[in-house]
């Protein structure tokens, strides 16, 4: 891994992060002692990144959050590096347009709130009332959440999580399978105490049904799976210079930070000598999960995965064989620890080619032409662990111009204990005693569009069928109805699976060959967006999830789907506010926003583990290019057939092999 910045979009690196932090202690001393939840790139105006040219002088300059513990103060930072000097340092308060927010719980904060629960008196006799025993209490799983927002008086000012425990007969049990339930704590994270203890009096048994999965625990592997290798004997199609990727036509940088976790950076199609620019900065700003079950350990529950905890913060260190399959090439990622101490995330980014199966093919009996060509996509991913739930997500760069994100869900799902004999309204059952509250899943991600340069517009565009007439006598014809999106009040919009919906991003100010503005279409999946009630606190604080696309005019301060700090903020920030001065966006530096999700109600098959759950979005080229940028591709020549022993080539004079 590099030790110094060669682009000025390179992410921070250990010595630039150590940096950071020792100028802010020097020059800002803390009350108390100085934390850092967030210390990322401070990323130049995108007008410096284009103008700049290898070789030349790079301004660094990085962004925290930091926070004075115990007094709670909150700061947002700047710090010029190559100075050695904060140039900014405000102070979070309350004002007509900032919701005050708290900075995302740390991994100090999750061992802080162990600690004092179990030191609780009131605690200790609520969980021993439902059967626990004094000996039992160390192994007791408290799980710190965040607390979301109620306007509860004991909590104003204060920096707080709420907890809620399981039942742990070792250490490797799978606490999720035996929750207590009925009793949640209240912790002050400054304070470093519980300062509520809600015992709602309901004693319900703790489920026993084991549901552990170590390695001792797990029945014996199955012997009939055959190895699967994948082998590339000449080595990978891209090349790696820095944070810098090519692969085929592509070419992109690679970023990391701790609140959005992977970023993908001056994403181009490169052809003929000629790069064309589609995506300036692409990353995911922002989950939420909303619980629909209204009782004691349930209702507040609503963890904004990013700015509550953070994706790269919790991303995992990946294992070959396990997480990436085939030739990989891994992005070690500098981070802060709490007290800003540089810290390096081991293979934090994935990145490899897949084989996709079918690219094209046609067959034609009259000439004996018949061509085959397989797909194949490069995949750039990471992995984060936020609490219970697994979450991988995983972009696509596909060899016809196609870009893709998935998300993967995985994981244990939240659970909760159910009274004998007594129906779960709120989730499903999953073993006896033991539910799953039904919940949702929303990502928002950001697009920061620059097709073909600056200056993008988006358009709407839908089917309807057109009733039989003097102008359409067999019934067969359908219109396509395609609209510009001028306002961003106008860009708020929700997916329609009945007239197939969909947008496209283009650049007015070219023509192509055939007098169309170049474009890439934004396919959607019309899944439910928030279920929650519109004067619901998680409906007002992820606001974002209310529409499936937006879109704005590019401001470098309006960063995330639920703006700066949604930890415990009341709401009213992020894209409903953005769009509030319903800006135009017609030809503008667009930004396109989209949320997509899952719905999930709990069933059996997800314990103790869930297989995988997908949702995500396409980005695809329409009047991008000329023709099929694909038909220069070569024929594959290397499948084999175990059973008949022949090898073939998707080629005429391999046909009959």
């Amino acid at each position: 891994m590099q030790n110094h910045a060669l682009h000025p979009l390179d992410p921070l690196t250990e010595t630039e992060i150590g940096a950071a932090c020792e100028i802010v202690r020097m020059q800002h001393p803390a009350q108390g002692i100085w934390r850092f939840p967030l210390v990322q790139l401070d990323e130049p105006p995108q007008k410096e990144v284009l103008r700049f040219e290898a070789g030349t002088q790079i301004m660094r300059k990085a962004r925290l959050v930091v926070l004075d513990h115990p007094s709670g103060a909150v700061y947002m930072v700047r710090v010029d590096l190559d100075r050695r000097i904060v140039t900014a340092f405000t102070r979070n308060e309350a004002g007509p347009t900032n919701p005050v927010g708290q900075p995302p719980v740390t991994m100090q904060d999750m061992v802080t709130c162990d600690r004092v629960v179990k030191a609780s008196p009131a605690w200790r006799a609520a969980i021993m009332r439902r059967g626990i025993t004094e000996d039992e209490i160390p192994l007791v799983q408290v799980d710190p959440f965040s607390a979301g927002y109620f306007g509860y008086p004991a909590e104003e000012g204060r920096r707080v999580v709420r907890a809620v425990s399981y039942r742990r007969s070792r250490m490797t049990d799978n606490g999720y399978a035996h929750p207590i339930e009925g009793v949640v704590a209240t912790v002050d994270l400054n304070a470093e105490k519980v300062i509520g203890i809600v015992d709602d009096g309901n004693i319900v048994p703790i489920p026993t049904t084991a549901f552990n999965y170590d390695p001792d625990s797990l029945p014996s592997p199955r012997t009939t799976l055959k190895p699967l290798h994948i082998e590339q004997p000449e080595g990978p199609s891209f090349s790696v210079n820095g944070w810098e990727t090519r692969w085929q036509n592509w070419s992109f940088r690679v970023g990391f930070t701790q609140r959005e976790g992977l970023v993908l950076h001056q994403l181009c199609w490169n052809q003929d000598g000629k790069t064309r620019p589609i995506i300036y900065r692409a990353s995911v700003t922002e989950m939420v999960v909303p619980y629909a079950d209204p009782t004691t350990n349930h209702y507040w529950k609503s963890a904004f995965d990013g700015g509550e905890y953070g994706l790269g913060t919790l991303a995992n260190s990946l294992a070959l064989g396990c997480d990436c399959l085939g030739l990989i090439r891994y992005f070690d990622i500098p981070l802060p620890t709490d007290d800003g101490t540089p810290r390096i995330l081991r293979r934090g980014v994935c990145m490899h080619e897949e084989d996709y199966g079918t690219l094209w093919k046609h067959y034609d009996a009259r000439s004996g032409v018949h061509q085959v060509r397989r797909s194949r996509r490069l995949v750039i991913s990471f992995f984060a662990t936020v609490g219970n739930y697994d979450y991988g997500f995983y972009w696509y760069l596909y060899l016809d111009g196609t870009i893709q994100l998935e998300a993967k869900l995985t994981g244990i799902i939240q659970t909760a204990a159910i009274a004998p004999d007594t129906p779960y309204p709120w989730g499903g059952m999953v073993a006896p005693g033991l539910g799953g509250p039904t919940h949702q899943h929303f990502f928002n991600v950001r697009l920061h569009m620059m097709l073909d340069g600056i200056g993008n517009s988006l358009t709407e565009t839908e089917f309807h069928p057109r009733p039989m007439g003097k102008d359409n006598p067999y019934g067969n014809v359908f219109d396509t109805r395609t609209r510009l999106l001028c306002n961003e009040q106008d860009a708020a919009r929700e997916a329609d699976g009945r007239t197939g919906r969909f947008w496209k991003i283009v650049n007015p100010n070219t023509v192509n060959s055939v007098g169309a503005h170049p474009g890439y279409k934004l396919v959607v999946t019309p899944s439910p967006l928030m279920l929650a009630d519109p004067k619901s606190t998680v409906s007002q604080r992820g606001g974002f999830a209310t529409k499936h696309v937006w879109a704005t005019p590019y401001d470098p301060d309006q960063r995330y789907g639920s703006g700066e700090l949604p930890n415990q903020s009341p709401g009213g920030d992020g894209l409903p506010a953005f769009i509030r001065n319903d800006r135009p966006i017609e030809n503008s530096n667009l930004v396109v926003w989209h949320t997509f999700g899952h719905t999930h109600i709990c069933k059996p098959e997800d314990m103790p583990i869930m297989s995988v759950e997908y949702a995500g979005f396409m980005l695809k080229p329409v009047q991008f290019f000329s023709s099929n940028p694909t038909m220069d591709l070569p024929a594959a020549k290397d499948s084999k057939s175990v059973q008949d022993g022949l090898s073939g080539c998707c080629q005429n004079e391999c046909k009959g092999s």
